[in-house]
């Protein structure tokens, strides 16, 4: 008889704009994802309701091969396991961390705009500066 291993993760994040969610699914070393955007902060009350009627239908993408991770027996083993994980904090997906990299970018972009901005309107100013004293010089 073969052992069919599922494993599921749920990962609520804040992405700048909404909150979403991010459900990874591993099946016998395939990993299906799906993101879902939850809008405004969802409580421990409406994940969990999330769960418990829109996880059967939730639509995964195509799956793409992954290394299995060999659960631990001990329950005591896994449970910090999982304590480790929440505590945690950074981005979890390579996708999370695109995307800050991207944000970054265009601050910099945006601050080397409002750079060359200003030191345009700076040398404008000077170039009329310098012809109200041409006009003086000349009487007009």
């Amino acid at each position: 008889m073969r052992k069919t291993t599922v494993s599921s993760t749920l990962t609520v994040c804040f992405d700048g704009q909404f909150w979403v969610g991010i459900v990874e699914r591993v099946e016998d070393g395939a990993l299906s994802s799906c993101r879902v955007v939850f809008g405004a902060e969802p409580s421990n009350e409406e994940v969990l309701d999330f769960v418990l009627r829109e996880w059967a239908r939730l639509p995964l993408g195509p799956a793409v091969a992954c290394e299995e991770r060999a659960m631990a027996r001990n329950p005591k083993r896994r449970a910090r396991q999982a304590d480790r994980e929440l505590k945690n904090r950074g981005p979890s997906t390579k996708a999370q961390v695109a995307l800050a990299e991207r944000r970054e970018a265009l601050a910099q972009e945006s601050a080397a705009r409002d750079k060359e901005r200003r030191e345009e309107e700076r040398s404008r100013r000077f170039e009329q500066r310098q012809e109200k004293a041409k006009r003086k010089r000349r009487g007009h």
